[in-house]
């Protein structure tokens, strides 16, 4: 990005105007940054600060300041003489400002720009149309899955003039906002890749949802419609739509490597475009064969030596390097950060251009190598980003340094979770805190991972179980604030030195961490006390508010950060009584609390299924656990959340079995016919239970139910495959979009929070984001 607009052009095209702070001579403009983890050059740099659901960027302000940026783009009263040398330009929204600006920056060119939207596959059309023109056309593109209100801003700014053409995604997912998008994007051409029905919950109706996508290019010479969309003549009029043949141009797919169905219409509509653009049939054959398996979102995973892998080895895109980069720059927080790009002989010539992207980021250790040989690295609790093409054997090279390299891994979608968390913030008012749960490695998707994602998300607390996994969390270099759930009197010492606040339940336990505050000379210690109103576990009784006031008063060594209580029947909304009644007494205790000790707390009594069911009694802070992962007993509510955990194996062997043949253990099973059945290397030790033997339970292959045979094994179950054609190798589903787990739970006559907590930690867990 290289704006180069003058300090008076800039707040012209954002509608700004600039508070006077500084003598120095106003600067040229270049680039732009939201994101303070993100920046890596400060020159010519302007922050803007936007506020969203979780996060507001005014109060980063700071860290930009003292990172180097001078310039700041605010819609909030900043007092300026704490920022000498600072330039700052007033804005009623920094985010439309931002779009403005996008907008301005847009009408400079007037080459076409291609609009592509639709419910699925949107950034699989663009790289795929990218892909067959690429050899033609010099092309900017929407970076990653860049299609939102800010995304599609960050995108045209990356317009330069030196291009033939860009390709800009769009997505939405609430009313009026592709009116928004259509006066950034200004398209000459569109596509619309698929019509379904995600976000309608947002809208009227699903007509009234479809309506807002074909706004987009009411205005376009020409749109491309997706095989299977079906829009009536008046439709098709406004969008001067064009409809896909099923049998487009088949010669040119004789060399396409993937059969789905999905795939084959994909590529028939990128052909389309790719032909409209002046691409000739002969050079868009010999770019199919090679058309990449999109896993545009990074992949992250546990390597040797504490280390951890981000996989991004499908291609050596430049644009694609830096925001891995910056990815890496993010995540990495105090580990040494390690870059390993492999160069292929297409891209020998990137090397030089590759260099000076990394300078920018300064990395501990570059190794850019032209094979996949061994390459000797400290992998010593460090971060690696692995790039490169499948031709250099990047992959490989990835897959070499994993941790373990079981068939079986848990699969974590990241985006799922921030999904998740945007729908459950859409319950909460503005002011309304999130504590996330982590304990028990945070329903068995890793502990470190995912509260440094969570804390990336804005979340205001973390909760967890014992004080020995917040501990983890600090050397990990977690900051957020952290609630021990139990604390045991033994980890007190560790509690205050790592800053953990305790929940305390009792008045011995409320001496025993008065008398340890004391002995490490330590004062206004924050914690939460937690009462019992109904659920009969751990907690005060509504009585000992009195002594505790008088304590609380008299011990300069605690201050009172929080109140909570446990709802017992939060998913039942036939007979709401007994929540209510819990509510009361909770909401009672606190008034009484705050009235003794004169001072205020947070109170919190919602966890996920009271957010759901009673979100008017949220309060101050609600407590988030099981509804992250896409899990709720409301069916409305489940059905806006995304599944986050999917599990996953491999065909390990594949027999066939005579008549009157046993299986496993103890010979439970017998054949009575000849039988086909494979054997896959999951077992009772990383979860899957041995209550699921002989048909109790089962797997999917290849879209079909597999159920085992036998007895389920410490390492391994079979199951029965007859009359399928199943070959090793092949993938399983244990958990997925066939086999949810809510399913999977209720083949274990269990629940989902037992599912995830007993897949054993020797499952290696994969995180895609």
């Amino acid at each position: 990005m290289k704006l180069g607009l003058t300090y008076q052009q800039f707040c012209s095209h954002c509608q700004g105007n600039p508070i006077e702070n500084s003598e120095k001579k106003t600067p040229l403009i270049d680039r732009v940054c939201y994101d303070t983890r993100k920046i890596v050059e400060t020159k010519n740099t302007v922050f803007f600060a936007l506020s969203g659901a979780f996060r507001n960027g005014h109060h980063f302000i700071d860290s930009a300041y003292d990172q180097g940026i001078r310039i700041f783009v605010v819609s909030q009263k900043i007092d300026v003489k704490f920022y000498p040398n600072a330039h700052f330009i007033q804005v009623k929204d920094s985010l439309k400002a931002l779009q403005d600006l996008a907008t301005a920056h847009r009408k400079k060119f007037h080459y076409p720009i291609l609009a592509i939207t639709g419910s699925s596959g949107k950034t699989t059309m663009k790289e795929w149309i990218f892909h067959l023109i690429k050899t033609d056309k010099k092309v900017v593109r929407s970076p990653k899955s860049f299609n939102s209100q800010l995304g599609v801003a960050l995108s045209l700014l990356e317009l330069t003039a030196d291009c033939d053409l860009a390709i800009i995604e769009a997505g939405i997912s609430e009313p009026n906002e592709m009116r928004i998008l259509k006066e950034m994007i200004q398209p000459t051409l569109g596509v619309l890749t698929t019509l379904g029905r995600a976000h309608v919950e947002n809208f009227s109706n699903l007509s009234s949802l479809h309506e807002e996508k074909l706004q987009l290019f009411s205005d376009v010479k020409k749109t491309f419609l997706g095989v299977g969309i079906s829009l009536n003549e008046q439709q098709l009029s406004a969008i001067n739509g064009r409809v896909l043949k099923s049998n487009t141009k088949a010669d040119i797919l004789e060399e396409f490597p993937f059969q789905d169905k999905i795939s084959t219409n994909n590529v028939k509509l990128a052909i389309e475009v790719a032909l409209e653009l002046g691409v000739n049939s002969k050079k868009i054959k010999q770019q199919i064969s090679t058309l990449p398996i999109l896993a545009l979102r990074l992949e992250t995973f546990d390597g040797l030596n504490n280390s951890l892998i981000i996989n991004d080895t499908y291609n050596l895109d430049l644009d694609a390097l830096v925001y891995s980069l910056e990815y890496q720059k993010m995540i990495a927080k105090r580990r040494r950060r390690i870059v390993l790009i492999g160069l292929d002989k297409e891209n020998v010539g990137k090397k030089k251009q590759i260099e000076e992207i990394l300078s920018q980021f300064k990395p501990d250790e570059i190794h850019i190598v032209n094979s996949a040989l061994e390459v000797p690295l400290n992998l010593e609790n460090a971060v690696i980003l692995i790039k490169g093409t499948r031709d250099a054997g990047m992959e490989k090279v990835a897959q070499r340094y994993k941790l373990k390299r079981h068939k079986t891994y848990i699969e974590i979608d990241l985006a799922a979770v921030r999904h998740n968390l945007s729908i459950i913030r859409k319950k909460l008012k503005a002011k309304t805190n999130i504590l996330a749960m982590v304990k028990a490695q945070s329903y068995g998707s890793g502990l470190e991972k995912m509260a440094a994602f969570l804390e990336q998300q804005g979340v205001n607390y973390l909760g967890v179980a014992y004080v020995d996994e917040g501990v983890e969390l600090r050397k990990h270099g977690i900051k957020t604030p952290i609630l021990v759930m139990n604390p045991e009197e033994e980890s007190f010492d560790l509690c205050i030195q790592y800053q953990l606040e305790p929940a305390i339940y009792s008045f011995k336990q409320l001496d025993e961490f008065i008398k340890e505050l004391i002995l490490a000379k330590q004062g206004n210690f924050p914690i939460h006390l937690k009462f019992d109103t109904g659920m009969r576990r751990l907690g005060f009784e509504y009585d000992d508010w009195t002594e505790l006031v008088t304590i609380i008063q008299s011990q300069p060594e605690v201050r009172i950060a929080g109140v909570y209580s446990h709802l017992a029947d939060a998913d039942n909304i036939r007979d709401k009584r007994f929540t209510i009644l819990q509510y009361k007494k909770f909401e009672d205790i606190c008034t009484k609390l705050r009235n003794g000790l004169g001072s205020t707390f947070i109170r919190h009594i919602l966890n996920s299924e009271g957010v759901f069911n009673f979100s008017e009694f949220q309060l101050d802070m609600v407590r988030v656990g099981i509804a992250m992962y896409g899990v709720s007993s409301d069916i409305n509510f489940h059905k806006l959340l995304q599944p986050v955990i999917k599990w996953q194996s491999a065909i390990s062997q594949v027999k066939t079995l005579k008549v009157g043949e046993f299986v496993g253990y103890s010979r439970t099973f017998k054949t009575t016919k000849s039988t086909k059945i494979a054997i896959i290397p999951v077992g009772y030790a990383d979860g899957f239970k041995r209550s699921l033997s002989n048909g109790k339970g089962g797997v999917y292959v290849n879209g079909n139910y597999c159920p085992t045979v036998g007895r389920v094994c410490m390492d391994m179950i079979m199951v029965n495959i007859t009359n399928l054609k199943i070959k090793e190798g092949d993938s399983v589903e244990i958990i997925g979009l066939n086999q949810t787990l809510e399913k999977f739970a209720e083949s274990l006559h269990t629940i989902p929070y037992e599912v995830l907590t007993s897949i054993s930690k020797r499952v290696h867990r994969v995180y895609l984001e």
